[in-house]
């Protein structure tokens, strides 16, 4: 999967969309807060800071003024050795560093100098001895006190960060937890409705919960209602309306028979009553649900090898056949077999050739058979005619579309390719139309792929006629 895929991936579902709005709200309100926090907290510190210097100078100062001359040696030991505080004589040749560049500085600088006077130094290093600097006198003798850096500077930004990265990442997990609180009603409907629309009767959605959220599961489990009753009713009028359609079309099609007319007068009725019964079936099997529990895994190859085989059985049809064996789909079987016995039938009645041949009469049909990247099997159906214009492709997949102008004068009720996209449909599949080069129609299927041969994609070719 490329970058680009994983983009439009991460972008394209609303629980990912409303995590990374939070996350950028958390995001910056923290960066905020520390930011604000730092600023705020800066004046305060600096005085404490330098409240603390000026206090250690003056204790030392007082230490060493009062002590005995012959106890200052030891003095200053304890203090460096207890309390991280040395003291160096002030120079006029020291190699002085300028002072720590931190925010806080110039106002400890000023508050310093105010307590102990304009004349105060402030270094991070003296003679490459790194620390915290700063000079006092002493009965008019000029000295360093150094301390620690870590005595001075604030808390660690490490630690900052540390603070800052776990209150982040349990803030991105509420994030989280309330973007798939806020998702998941609506991923129900989302599931729910391409259950419709594959034909299926979906699960009850939750009726209880937010207000807005109960509403919209009641609304939608009343209108799922609703289909499927609509539904149940169509099927058994159709059903109703089959027997006493077919029943009477039965008795004239024996009283045909039995009658004393010309053969010419009796084939033409005798067709005419096989045409009105093949449309009857199929508004039949456009109203026809699917059982998606029915569906079982299906050697695809061995299946269309099958369909095109038994389809050649009519002498003015000739199927070539390129197929990468072991295709394995789900499916019924049934409505499958139903799918591209309509194909074929469609390429038979509108696929002849109009170039003059003299095997005008045979009708050519290419179905092709290949899985790609995406596990998924594409199927093609074509044939060799005419085709059809380019404006009118959109409308074949419609039900009652009828362009026998553009391919021939065969009849029909215009239900051929609806049915096939329906069922298609059904089977989470896709089917797309288009003109072949050098002329005819090629209908492309598109299913979910259960698992392929790992062969390389060795095909099978075999002209059937």
């Amino acid at each position: 999967m490329t970058t680009t895929h994983r983009l439009a991936w991460l972008k394209s579902g609303l629980l990912w969309r409303t995590f990374f709005l939070m996350a950028f709200l958390i995001s910056v309100s923290m960066v905020a807060w520390v930011a604000s926090f730092r600023i705020v907290e800066r004046g305060p510190r600096a005085q404490q800071l330098a409240a603390q210097i000026v206090s250690i100078i003056t204790v030392t100062r007082a230490a060493l003024t009062h002590s005995a001359p012959d106890l200052r040696r030891e003095l200053l030991f304890d203090l460096a050795s207890n309390e991280g505080i040395r003291i160096y004589p002030l120079e006029a040749d020291d190699q002085v560093a300028p002072p720590p560049d931190t925010a806080v500085m110039p106002e400890v600088e000023a508050d310093v100098r105010a307590s102990l006077g304009e004349k105060t130094k402030f270094s991070s290093k003296v003679n490459d001895i790194g620390g915290f600097w700063v000079s006092f006198t002493i009965d008019g003798d000029e000295y360093w006190l150094m301390l620690d850096r870590d005595r001075v500077d604030r808390s660690s930004g490490v630690q900052w960060l540390q603070w800052a990265t776990a209150a982040m990442m349990l803030s991105l997990l509420g994030a989280m937890f309330i973007s798939a609180l806020i998702n998941q009603p609506l991923a129900r409907i989302a599931a729910a409705t391409r259950a419709i629309a594959r034909g299926e009767q979906p699960e009850r959605l939750p009726e209880t919960g937010p207000t807005e959220i109960g509403e919209a599961n009641r609304s939608f489990n009343q209108m799922a209602d609703d289909l499927q009753r609509i539904e149940s009713d169509r099927a058994i009028i159709l059903a109703g309306i089959s027997h006493d359609l077919r029943t009477p079309i039965s008795r004239m099609l024996l009283e045909v028979e039995m009658a004393n007319l010309s053969d010419e007068a009796r084939t033409g009725m005798q067709s005419d009553l096989a045409q009105m019964d093949g449309i009857i079936g199929q508004f039949l099997d456009y109203a026809k649900p699917t059982d998606t529990s029915s569906f079982t895994q299906i050697n695809l190859s061995d299946f269309l090898l099958d369909v095109a085989q038994n389809a050649t059985r009519h002498s003015d049809l000739k199927i070539h056949t390129e197929i990468v064996p072991y295709i394995i789909v789900s499916g019924n079987e049934t409505e499958l077999r139903r799918v591209f016995n309509n194909l074929i039938e469609n390429a038979r009645r509108y696929g002849k050739k109009e170039d003059g041949d003299l095997d005008n009469n045979i009708v050519e049909v290419d179905i092709k058979a290949t899985p790609d990247k995406h596990d998924k099997v594409i199927i093609e159906v074509a044939d060799h005619g005419m085709g059809i214009p380019e404006d009118e492709i959109p409308r074949l997949l419609r039900p009652f579309t009828r362009l026998d102008s553009a391919r021939g004068q065969a009849n029909g009720s215009g239900l051929g390719l609806a049915i096939v996209n329906r069922i298609i449909k059904r089977h989470n599949g896709k089917v797309h139309l288009s003109n072949r080069d050098g002329g005819g129609l090629v209908i492309q299927i598109t299913l979910p792929l259960v698992r392929t041969s790992v062969r390389l994609a060795k095909k099978t070719s075999q002209p059937k006629q």
